[in-house]
């Protein structure tokens, strides 16, 4: 009888060891592992990613203006189309200056095509310190520009159309006069007939056999 108590008593004594055990195990404090970080993800994370690797671009050294906007109106079998032209000045102030027109059914479309076909026209002006070697009178249509060099000090006397381009150009002194027709169109472009035909020092001291210095002297 008593082995079998013993026995009993070992028994029980065993399995409330054994319960405490997994009681303690259960209620003792379970830490808590740090969370791996993980890469941010959706429209904010994406935006500042964008932000810190963005640079800034750099600003483009060529200018555009624009003279004229008006709208225009072509007969079409079905009554009037109505559409706007645009004429638009471009140049980097360093010597090449274009003039661009274009028609579009939106004026923003037509501003933009005006900025390209000018980029095509570029010509490059030959410039003598701060105005132009010598006078010259340009035509377009039934417009006319007279073009005079002046001296330090006396900045560009023109107006309008005229006035754009030589800007652009990078001329900053320089006497002007339209005749003729008063269009802004007529008026860029016999400007930009005038300076197309100007001749510099360098190209006339060599088909004169002279030096730079013989020549202005």
């Amino acid at each position: 009888m008593d082995l079998e108590n013993k026995e009993e008593i070992t028994v029980e004594e065993t399995a409330a060891v054994e319960s405490e055990t997994v009681e303690a195990e259960v209620s003792a404090p379970v830490q808590e592992q740090p969370a791996e970080e993980k890469p941010a993800r959706g429209r904010r994370g994406r935006g500042r990613k964008k932000i810190e690797t963005s640079e800034e671009k750099p600003q483009s050294e060529w200018t555009e203006r624009v003279v004229q906007i008006s709208r225009v109106t072509k007969v079409v079998k079905g009554g009037k189309k109505l559409s706007f032209r645009a004429i638009v000045i471009v140049g980097n102030q360093k010597g090449q200056v274009g003039v661009g027109c274009a028609k579009a059914s939106e004026v923003i479309i037509a501003i933009q095509k005006a900025i390209a076909d000018g980029r095509k026209n570029l010509i490059t002006v030959p410039i003598f310190k701060t105005t132009i070697p010598h006078p010259i009178t340009g035509k377009s249509g039934a417009g006319a520009v007279m073009l005079r060099p002046a001296s330090e000090g006396t900045g560009i006397i023109a107006g309008g159309a005229v006035r754009s381009v030589l800007e652009l150009a990078g001329i900053g002194n320089i006497l002007s006069k339209s005749l003729g027709s008063k269009s802004p169109l007529n008026a860029a472009n016999a400007t930009m007939d005038a300076l197309k035909r100007l001749t510099p020092f360098s190209e006339v001291a060599k088909k004169r056999g002279l030096t730079m210095a013989e020549l202005l002297n």
